[in-house]
Parts: C-alpha cells; sequence; structure tokens
C-alpha cells in the first residue's frame, strides 16, 4: 500500500504530526501533497519531501474539492488538520466555536466525501482520521474541541463500515497530548501534568505502520486504549480520576 506508487494527502502538513507523517511517507517514496494554510511553512516540508504543496483553509466551503482536484488519483488521505480552544464553554466566541467544527470534523467529511468515489471504483486506497484522546475522555474546558473528535470517531467508524470488503481501509489514530504548535496556536499552554507530550514523530511511525498492517485504530501512546476503554463502562470513575491527576 506505502511505497513509490502510493500517492498520498496529507492535511495539517505545515507542522506537528502531519509535517512529520508526510516526512516519513515521501522516505518510503510516496508522492506526498500536504495541505495547509501556512504557505511558509508548507513549502519548507514539500521541498524536505520531495512532495508538492497545496495552500488553503479547509474550512471554506470548496475547499475539499479543490484539494482533490490538485492531488488526482489519491491512495492515501490522512486528515490530520485541526484546531483548538481552551477554556469555559460560555467564554467561547461563537466564531471560534464554528471554525472548530469547520476545521476539526465539517472539513475532514468532506474530503473523505470527495475521495471515497475514486478510491471504490479503483478497489484500493486507505483514510486516515488523526482524531485525539479528547474524543474518547471527558476534558474539561474542551468542550467543543472533544465533541469535533467524538464525532470524528464516529464518522470515521462508519465509514469503514460501510466500504468493508471493499478494497478500501479506515484506520483513525488516537494521539495523547503532542510536542506540536497546536497548544500554542490555541492561546492556552499544555499545564497538566499527566500524560506527558510525546514526539509528533512517534504519532507518524503509529499512523504509517496502522496503515501497513490495516489496523482500524491506534492510541498513541498505546497505554491511552485503557482509560478510554475504562470511560466507556465507567465515566463517573474515570471522571474523579482525571480531576485528580490534572
Amino acid at each position: 500500500m506505502i511505497g513509490p506508487a502510493t500517492t498520498a494527502v496529507v492535511t495539517g502538513g505545515s507542522s506537528g504530526i502531519g509535517a512529520a507523517t508526510a516526512q516519513l511517507l515521501a522516505y518510503r517514496g510516496c508522492q506526498v501533497l500536504v495541505v495547509g494554510r501556512d504557505a511558509v511553512a508548507l513549502a519548507g516540508v514539500a521541498r524536505r519531501t520531495g512532495g508538492r504543496a497545496c495552500t488553503t483553509d479547509l474550512a471554506e466551503p470548496g475547499a475539499a474539492a479543490r484539494v482533490l482536484a490538485e492531488a488526482g488519483e489519491v491512495d492515501l488521505l490522512v486528515c490530520n488538520a485541526g484546531v483548538g480552544w481552551a477554556g469555559q464553554l460560555t467564554d467561547m466566541p461563537g466564531e471560534a466555536l464554528e471554525q472548530l467544527v469547520r476545521t476539526n470534523l465539517l472539513a475532514p467529511m468532506r474530503l473523505v466525501r470527495e475521495a471515497l468515489p475514486g478510491m471504490l471504483a479503483r478497489g484500493r486506497g486507505h483514510i486516515v482520521l488523526v482524531s485525539s484522546i479528547a474524543g474518547s475522555m471527558s476534558v474539561a474546558q474542551e468542550a467543543v474541541y472533544s465533541a469535533t473528535k467524538a464525532g470524528l470517531d464516529a464518522f470515521g467508524a462508519s465509514v469503514r463500515g460501510e466500504v468493508a470488503g471493499r478494497g478500501v481501509g479506515v484506520t483513525i489514530v488516537v494521539p495523547g497530548v503532542v510536542d506540536t504548535p497546536f497548544f500554542a496556536r490555541r492561546g492556552v499552554p499544555y499545564a497538566r501534568h499527566r500524560p506527558r507530550p510525546v514526539p509528533a514523530g512517534k504519532v507518524a511511525t503509529a499512523l504509517v505502520a496502522a496503515v501497513e498492517r490495516g489496523k482500524a485504530e491506534v492510541f498513541v501512546p498505546r497505554w491511552l486504549r485503557l482509560p478510554a476503554r475504562l470511560r466507556g463502562s465507567a465515566p463517573v470513575l474515570t471522571d474523579a480520576l482525571q480531576r485528580r491527576f490534572t
């Protein structure tokens, strides 16, 4: 699946997980189109990977169709772009709420809808949705962000059911806290004691391995699967533990 014949689109490709994933895919010989809003940073990633850059805001109507038209036949779609906001829900500006939903949830839905017909027609392809542990756990002061990631998880699982047996895979990557510019961009630094941030390269490595093995879901680090599953069966206990260790 991943090799010189693979055409990959990586959103949020200018830094962090997206840039690390693009570099790893390029190392495997893939032809990579990196997508993002920062034209300068994106161009740098494209040069380092020998790929192409597409500067666009995926939250805008029509952006998904433009990206896929520029990419051509897509074998691997990595929906990684995302934005955050932290604070009391009552203090959240309406514009910020709309931006999170459009970028984190609506944009991946649009991209998958655009890419899927071609993949199904060719009988091959893979879709990766980069979620967050915030979508599996209750994270105070990140209500909308958590909701968008939970929605992304449900969307990915549903699409996986639709394409089962038709040559197209769907993988959901669930990172914990990652050492990227994400927190600086949202304007609120990461202040919790647990879990500790992991390098973006570790997530990229797990992502590529999951695609190659056809895994439906991968947590990074792997131990996060336990609290995520625990919350499904004991939400009150999990919430209390979160408050205790944050």
